[in-house]
This record gives C-alpha cells, structure tokens and sequence, in this order.
C-alpha cells in the first residue's frame, strides 16, 4: 500500500480518503488533497454525503481509470500546490513564482512519455491545475517540432500512404519550414 498522507496544510482535517487505483494500489491522502480532484468529490456528492467519511476514520474510493504512477505524481503536485497556495495567500504573485518553479522542477523529473499519462489521469480526475500545467508541458515540448517527432512523442503511426503523404508535404511545404527535425 503506498502511504501518500502527509498532510499539506496544517489547518486541513486529519480525514483521510483512500483512493484505489486500477492496479490495486492504495493511496491514503487527507481530504484537501483528495477534494481538489473533482471526481472524488463528486463521488461525495452523489451519494448525499454532507459528511465526507459518515463517523468512518476513513472512506475508500474505486478510481478504475487511473493507475497507481501517475496518480502519485498527481498527489505530489496537489499537496504542494496546497501548500504554496496556503503559505502565500495573500500573495498572488509568490504564489505563482513558486509553482512556476515547483513545475519545472518536476518536469525535469517526469519523462515525456509520462506527460500523455498524466494529462489522462488529471482529466479523469478533473484535477483542472494539473491539467492546465501539463497541457502546456506537451504543448511545449512539441512546438516546432516535426510531424515524426509528433508521431514518436506521442506513439502514433502515420495513417497516410508513402505517396499521399509526399503530396501534402510539397502542396503545403510552407507549413514544414522552419520546423525542428529531431
């Protein structure tokens, strides 16, 4: 079981959710952190749940389409974004300095196939932070690059035939100049 409950924000309630993963791992994260993925907290609110837990010290959510990786690097990136937004509150700009360092910290971490993972995840999850920041981390890191890199980046195979392909490439040639080939 991985134990994911160290708790963000000191002024956050010592509720913890489990959150199981489609791999069976189990993430145990206090109720913050667990309430900034909107699916999570839609799953209280269609049960009619006023209290999150109903007296249980703890309450298990099923998430089928999410794995055990990306969702711990979700984790992270939530408990942090909680506490950089906590610790400069009154601070807009701080606090916008600090994710932005705090992100390209982690992006240095994560690999560019873990960026497709994650933005998968994060829009399961509704998790809208974390998938404005990796939206922007793929968009980036395929910005004026080729149509092969895109292909590989993203593991796609070329759905045109070797002829039609050709035929785009020099009608609209245009578009390819410029372009990063690697």
């Amino acid at each position: 079981m991985s134990n994911q409950s160290e708790n963000p924000n000191p002024t956050s309630s010592s509720t913890k959710i489990t959150l199981k993963t489609s791999d069976n791992e189990l993430f145990e994260v206090e109720e913050a952190v667990a309430m900034k993925f909107c699916t999570v907290k839609q799953y209280f609110d269609d049960e009619n749940n006023n209290s999150i837990t109903s007296g249980a010290s703890t309450t298990m959510i099923p998430l089928p389409n999410v794995e055990s990786h990306p969702l711990a690097i979700l984790i992270t990136y939530c408990k942090k974004y909680l506490k950089i937004k906590a610790n400069n509150a009154d601070n807009k700009k701080e606090t916008e300095k600090d994710m932005e360092q705090y992100e390209q910290e982690l992006l240095r971490k994560v690999m560019p196939q873990e960026l497709t993972e994650l933005i998968l995840t994060a829009y399961y999850l509704n998790f809208k932070e974390a998938l404005d920041f990796f939206c922007r981390a793929v968009a980036s890191a395929i910005q004026n690059k080729s149509v092969e890199y895109v292909r590989k980046f993203f593991g796609l195979e070329s759905d045109f035939e070797p002829g039609e392909e050709e035929k785009l490439r020099e009608e609209f040639a245009w578009s390819f100049e410029g372009v990063d080939e690697y």
